[in-house]
């Protein structure tokens, strides 16, 4: 299956660029970001917080195929509708630190739109580490339920 999340991580840099155009109007894309019902449904996760708002916050909580709870949770520093949310990005419990994510959404037509997110981590080795897990084919994954949930919407 083709992977339309495009992950860009340049060597020796303790970042990534993730892209993906969506066949979807650039306010369903920025809703399936913000609204909590449409973060649950595509990201299978259970959203117990989400304070879309400059220092806001937010808690995500999922459970393994074993039961086992893991929170994720965050900082919400800039929010601005339909342009972009900066935000800080923690899993609770792993070895990963904090990392800061810039997630910018652009109109590209009347029926499309795209997502960049810039993600900066501590250092490039745990950068590195993120990469050797199945990181690219979850998010391509779950980019691929936000468009086909977020497109009966429309």
């Amino acid at each position: 299956m083709e992977q339309k999340t495009k992950i860009s991580a340049e060597e020796g840099k303790q970042e990534l660029v993730i892209t993906r155009e969506f066949d979807l109007p650039l306010e369903l894309l920025f809703r399936a970001y913000a609204e909590p019902e449409l973060v649950e449904q595509w990201m299978g996760t259970k959203v117990l917080k989400l304070e879309n708002k400059k220092h806001g916050g937010y808690r995500f909580e999922t459970t393994d195929p074993k039961g086992n709870k893991h929170g994720f949770n965050g900082v919400i520093h800039d929010f601005k509708p339909d342009q972009c949310i900066i935000r800080t990005f923690e899993m609770e419990n792993t070895p990963f630190s904090v990392w800061l994510e810039f997630l910018e959404f652009e109109k590209l037509t009347e029926d499309t739109s795209k997502l960049r997110m810039h993600v900066v981590y501590k250092s490039v080795a745990l950068r590195d580490q993120m990469l050797q897990m199945p990181f690219a084919q979850g998010i391509n994954m779950a980019h691929n339920n936000l468009q086909e949930i977020v497109n009966q919407l429309k």
